[in-house]
């Protein structure tokens, strides 16, 4: 059994974001439920797969698990360095919050961003046009629009946390605040999952999107949609999609780069 989330995703202790979000993607597609219908054991391994991402790809629940461990049982690091916490989230813990330590604000996270790439013709880079892009996405699941709750139900207040997302862990005299293991930082638990998700509020679609490539674009301009990219958690917006132009090479004309404003075309061979 892996003894932490490192391990759970089979990445090193300093994975990148990308290195975490590609090992999570290639685990959570093995172990989905809708892959190993009546699995038990593969569903265990999707919602550990699923809990250690949540963690790990945001950066200050992965600094505390660093520092402190998990609370859930797994065994982590147990040398604490008080320089690394907020001052705010230390007495906020003691004198139960009334600070508003950071822990308040970590409920929900914010969907990934999503990079895609489109090409496109040197004469349409040079004048520009209007193309759809298809692009695979975790979406909000159309059955239960992201709460992760079956049709008729609704996700609850957390029973640990009283629905706050956050939880005090005793280090001798202080009391430090981190997300909630029971409800994930997200102050909601679901009692009675989505039939299409399993309560994981998303699903992975294709979903097919308008973009405006703009006259004299460049090999390698990325192009950024606002909010289409993936879903986010616990109601928390979606990431950004950015759809990157690769200019095919024109046998009659280049693009001068003299560091100059604007776009410059010149011919480069004669026509007989």
């Amino acid at each position: 059994m892996p003894t932490s989330y490192y391990e759970t995703l089979g990445v090193p202790k300093n994975a990148s974001a990308d290195e975490l979000k590609k090992a999570y993607r290639k685990l959570a597609r093995q172990y989905h439920p809708d892959r190993n219908p009546g699995d038990a054991d593969a569903e265990a391994h999707f919602k550990e797969v699923q809990q250690a991402y949540d963690v790990l790809s945001d950066p200050d629940k992965r600094k505390q698990y660093d520092t402190l461990g998990s609370t859930n049982g797994r065994p982590g690091p147990t040398n604490v360095d008080f320089s690394d916490f907020d001052l705010g989230d230390i007495f906020g813990g003691l004198f139960g919050n009334r600070g508003g330590g950071r822990a308040e604000t970590q409920r929900g996270q914010r969907g990934s961003d999503v990079e895609v790439e489109v090409r496109v013709s040197f004469d349409d880079a040079l004048h520009g046009l209007q193309t759809t892009v298809p692009v695979t996405l975790e979406l909000a699941c159309h059955t239960c629009h992201g709460t992760g709750a079956a049709p008729g139900t609704a996700p609850k207040p957390c029973p640990k946390c009283n629905g706050t997302g956050v939880v005090a862990t005793s280090q001798g005299l202080f009391a430090l605040q981190q997300p909630c293991p029971n409800c994930h930082g997200i102050g909601t638990i679901v009692e009675t999952p989505c039939p299409t998700c399993h309560g994981a509020g998303r699903e992975r679609r294709t979903k097919r999107y308008r973009v405006q490539i703009p006259a004299g674009v460049k090999d390698g301009t990325r192009i950024k949609l606002k909010g289409k990219g993936e879903a986010g958690w616990g109601g928390a917006p979606a990431g950004d999609l950015y759809v990157v132009t690769r200019v095919e090479p024109s046998k009659l004309y280049e693009r001068l780069s003299d560091g100059t404003v604007g776009c410059q075309w010149v011919r480069s061979q004669k026509i007989d």
